[in-house]
């Protein structure tokens, strides 16, 4: 992947189960670990190789179990005048 593990980003990684899910992040002196496992259900993981840059709704979306392939957002819009 070659990315920077002190850059200000999280790293999320799922198993091939997909029942849990770890992220990691550095916080200035040391790196933060956090695991959620889930019972009885699975992550709707990307079912892509390369890394993803995710918004923080959609890392949310993720976590909830949304598949955040199959959510898109409006895209945002701007404008310089009114008619």
């Amino acid at each position: 992947m070659k990315l920077d593990p002190f850059a200000r980003a999280v790293y999320v990684f799922s198993n091939q189960r997909r029942d849990r899910i770890k992220m990691l992040l550095w916080d200035r002196n040391g790196f933060w670990l956090l695991m959620k496992r889930l019972e009885e259900d699975r992550f709707v993981w990307p079912r892509k190789d390369a890394a993803l840059i995710l918004r923080t709704e959609q890392l949310h979306w993720l976590l909830e179990g949304i598949d955040i392939e199959a959510m898109r957002a409006h895209p945002r819009r701007y404008y310089q005048r009114v008619s």
